[in-house]
C-alpha cells in the first residue's frame, strides 16, 4: 500500500496556498446564499452551523471515494474551516454590528395585530408560510397577537393578548379566510394582506393602510 500516495500524493505549497484561498472563497460563499436565501432556509439552525455543516460535510466525503485527492488536502480544507468559523464568531461576540450583518436580527411580523407587511416582504416570507406557523401555536386570528417576532434562525415567537385583551382579527384557517362576497354594516372586517380592521360600506373598499381592496369577516375569539 502507498501511504505516501494516499497522504500527500505529491502535493506542493503552491497548491497548499491555494486550497487555503478556496476554502475561504467557498466560505464566504455559502454564508451569501444562505443570507439569500432567507432566514426560512435555515430553519432551526444558525447560519454558521449550516455553513460548518455543508463545508466540512464537503471536505470530508471527496477524499473518501476520490483517488487523485490525498487526506491532506481535506485535513487542510477541515482545519481552514474551522479557523474561519472561530474567527467568525469571535468577531461576533465583540461586535454587534458584525453579528446583525451576517446573521440579521429579529423582525416583526405582527404588531398590534396588524401584519407588518414590509418586512414580510422584505424577508420573503409569504402569508401562508406564517399563517402555517401561527396556527402550529394555536392562533385563531391575528387579534389574539400582539407581537410577532420572526427569529434570526427562522423561528416565529409570539406574545399574546389576554383574553380579556383580545379584539377583532385577520382569521389565519383557510375556511375562515376568505374573501367576503358582500357586507353587512353592522359587522367588523379585516383587510386579508395586513389584517387592518374596518366597517364597510361596500366590499370593494380600499384599505387605508396597504391599498389593498380584499375583505374577509374578521373574528375575535379567545384561544383555546
Amino acid at each position: 500500500m502507498d501511504f505516501e500516495k494516499i497522504f500527500l500524493n505529491n502535493t506542493e505549497l503552491q497548491f497548499v496556498w491555494e486550497i487555503l484561498l478556496r476554502c475561504l472563497v467557498m466560505y464566504i460563499l455559502i454564508i451569501v446564499f444562505l443570507r439569500l436565501s432567507g432566514k426560512r432556509g435555515v430553519r432551526q439552525l444558525s447560519i454558521f452551523e449550516i455553513t460548518i455543516i455543508l463545508s466540512l460535510g464537503s471536505a470530508a466525503g471527496d477524499p473518501m471515494f476520490t483517488e487523485d485527492i490525498p487526506i491532506l488536502h481535506a485535513f487542510l480544507v477541515l482545519f481552514s474551516i474551522i479557523v474561519l468559523y472561530r474567527t467568525t464568531t469571535y468577531f461576533m461576540m465583540k461586535s454587534k454590528k458584525i453579528e446583525q450583518l451576517l446573521e440579521g436580527k429579529p423582525i416583526c411580523i405582527v404588531e398590534d395585530g396588524l401584519l407588518v407587511t414590509r418586512d414580510v416582504k422584505r424577508e420573503l416570507f409569504s402569508h401562508d408560510e406564517f399563517f402555517a406557523e401561527l396556527r402550529q401555536q394555536h392562533v385563531e386570528h391575528l387579534g389574539q397577537v400582539r407581537v410577532a417576532l420572526l427569529e434570526t434562525n427562522g423561528s416565529v415567537s409570539i406574545l399574546f393578548y389576554d383574553d380579556d385583551e383580545i379584539k377583532y382579527g385577520l382569521p389565519l384557517f383557510p375556511k375562515a379566510y376568505t374573501e367576503i362576497a358582500y357586507c353587512k354594516p353592522d359587522s367588523k372586517y379585516a383587510c386579508m394582506h395586513c389584517g387592518q380592521i374596518k366597517h364597510l360600506q361596500q366590499i370593494d373598499e380600499i384599505c387605508s393602510r396597504c391599498g389593498e381592496q380584499h375583505w374577509t369577516l374578521a373574528m375575535k375569539t379567545k384561544r383555546i
